[in-house]
């Protein structure tokens, strides 16, 4: 994920932006046998080549795919935005918590008492309303890329529909809907959840915005309804934590009573979800904040406590565990992060605002969100809660800190310190298996109209070699060896990472090619049913960078259940690493992984060092 400058404050709309390009048919052929060559079988290999060649050939399938894509190209503002999404997202069955939906975790806060953290909760809430505000009035600097590429600006879309999206279940496909620019504005609620109940929190009162003072009012007022068991609810927020079919059914059960409708409505159309969490009980580790983020425990804990369809969750734990759960489907993970920086920095620099105001206003009580109940109703809750308690059950997640060196050592050797991590991440991986398996990094393509996002394959060929060749326990390979090994590798990846940003990568096209076959009714081209290609996009190891420059990570689950999810942020002086995989998986192990970790980045230090102490003997 490249890193990103700010601009100047300017509309972002005065700038038109290139259109992301569809790469040559014969190129991404080419691309895709490489990528895959050295990680299938000799046999399999030659039949995947004879299916591509075919494929590609002149006047065949190919051919007509591409010019298909060509002409949608010319057609519309980005060609592979609606496929992409579609594909990546509102088309997966799976449960959002864990499988898709990643989790921002705060710096533990130390909190005196529950006042404290409802202080933390408002002033959040302020800082939030701050940045929507920078968002509506079209105030925020434009991001410009930086990097080995010459600076760009950079696609701001993304920011936009932060507080304005919301993903609806659907039986087969889901579907998100963002708030048009107009109505952004408009919006004037957030819904507070608070003990498996919610309430509507109105933000703006006779036109002017509630000061801080006014929210914390309003959050204790809240915090007060829930207490009282006469009116407590069953928890309704754990439907949307289930699989994405069986809540679309359990919505359609819902809506058949106009309390539950209009209670939906309320929450489909509010600015962000506020997450007041019980204490949990664990540890405060970076671990245990991490699961209690990505999945709140399960229902005995905080898991009802959310509604995982709203974009923008935050969670403000009473024990001081905070951060932010967040709906993918809109934006990219460095949009969750300016969002996120911008708001802790509001809350840690700004002198607080609780002021005694002298023209304190009376305000009406926040609302609780009514619903009615059946004994189907209440069967699907205990359902969902039963298949969340098993995801809880299953996730292994493993936050380890490595402290040993960061990325300014790794630029001291002059390597690109997101390469050198990801050559890391494939020696962690073959350590542990003895072989390199089908590797995503998401790679930004925002420097193109409402771009988003490609793959860097990461299990390059040269990654095998450099792997091999620290992996030999016979001594067959000289330092200068593998430390070329080395540079061929970060090259490799180096090299790929720069197509995939100037939307040169393989996956979105392919993405295309097959998208456009279906639309013409085609019978499935050969290529698309080849083992080889299947394989090649059951990504095993999901990777992605997401630095921060305040204290804070990221973490996410696997995206295949025989797999790991590596989310990294490198610091000057050390690393953080978020591991994640499945315990009912044999294969896999997140403490396994993050011992050959740990391993491999010392061994590769150790390396060269030694180089570099060689490389002076001879001056």
């Amino acid at each position: 994920m490249p890193i990103l400058e700010r601009g100047t404050a300017r509309d972002r709309d005065s700038q038109v932006l290139p259109k992301v390009p569809v790469p040559l048919l014969k190129q991404t052929l080419d691309t895709y046998l490489k990528c895959v060559q050295h990680l299938a079988k000799e046999e399999q290999f030659k039949k995947t080549r004879a299916i591509v060649e075919k494929f590609g050939a002149p006047g065949g399938v190919g051919e007509t795919l591409q010019k298909n894509l060509l002409e949608r190209r010319d057609k519309m503002a980005n060609w592979v935005y609606d496929y992409w999404l579609e594909d990546m997202y509102l088309n997966n069955r799976l449960a959002l918590p864990v499988n898709s939906s990643p989790a921002m975790v705060f710096p533990k806060q130390m909190f005196k008492d529950h006042k404290d953290a409802l202080r933390f909760a408002a002033r959040l809430i302020s800082g939030v309303l701050e940045y929507k505000a920078l968002i509506d009035t079209r105030s925020l600097p434009v991001d410009f890329t930086r990097g080995q590429l010459a600076v760009m600006p950079m696609c701001m879309e993304q920011y936009y529909r932060l507080f304005t999206s919301y993903r609806y279940p659907g039986l087969k496909t889901d579907t998100l809907k963002v708030q048009m620019k107009a109505a952004s504005s408009a919006l004037e609620h957030m819904i507070v959840a608070c003990k498996n109940q919610f309430f509507v929190l109105d933000v703006v009162a006779n036109s002017k915005q509630l000061s801080e003072e006014e929210i914390l009012s309003q959050l204790e007022k809240i915090v007060k309804m829930s207490e009282n068991a006469e009116e407590k609810l069953p928890p309704f927020g754990i439907l949307t934590s289930d699989g994405r079919t069986e809540w679309a059914q359990a919505r359609e059960a819902l809506i058949k009573d106009q309390i539950n409708r209009d209670s939906l409505a309320l929450i489909e159309s509010c600015i962000c979800v506020v997450c007041l969490d019980e204490p949990s009980g664990l540890q405060p580790s970076d671990t245990n904040r991490a699961l209690l983020m990505l999945h709140g425990g399960g229902h005995e804990k905080n898991g009802a406590n959310r509604w995982y369809d709203k974009s923008m969750q935050f969670v403000v734990g009473m024990d001081g565990i905070c951060g932010v759960v967040c709906e993918h489907s809109p934006f990219e993970g460095i949009v969750l992060v300016q969002c996120c920086e911008y708001i802790m920095k509001y809350i840690m620099e700004s002198p607080s605002k609780m002021v005694k105001s002298s023209s304190y206003r009376e305000l009406p009580p926040p609302r609780r969100l009514r619903w009615k109940c059946n004994p189907h109703i209440q069967g699907l809750l205990a359902a969902s809660a039963e298949r969340l308690q098993r995801l809880v059950n299953n996730l292994d997640m493993n936050v380890f800190k490595f402290k040993d060196y960061g990325k300014e050592f790794i630029k001291q050797q002059k390597m690109s310190p997101d390469a050198f991590i990801q050559v890391a991440l494939q020696l962690a991986f073959f350590k542990c298996t003895g072989r390199l398996v089908s590797t995503y990094e998401s790679a930004s393509i925002r420097r193109f109209q409402e771009g988003r996002v490609d793959n860097i394959r990461s299990a390059t060929a040269e990654a095998l070699a450099f792997v091999k060749s620290m992996a030999d326990e016979r001594g067959a390979f000289s330092d200068s060896e593998k430390m070329k090994r080395l540079g061929d590798a970060i090259k490799a990846q180096t090299s790929y990472t720069i197509a995939a940003i100037t939307g040169m990568a393989i996956d979105n096209h392919l993405l295309g090619l097959l998208r456009i076959a279906k639309e013409l009714n085609m019978e499935k081209p050969e290529i698309f049913c080849d083992e080889t290609y299947l394989a090649s996009n059951h990504f095993i190891l999901s990777t992605s960078q997401v630095p921060t420059t305040v204290e804070m990570f990221c973490c996410y689950g696997p995206v295949v259940p025989n797999g790991y999810g590596a989310c990294y942020n490198p610091q000057s002086d050390h690393i953080i690493f978020c591991i994640s995989s499945f315990w009912d998986n044999t294969e896999t192990s997140s403490v396994v992984f993050v011992k050959a970790l740990n391993e491999g980045l010392l061994e590769i230090r150790d390396l060269c060092n030694r180089s570099n102490a060689t490389a002076k003997k001879w001056l």
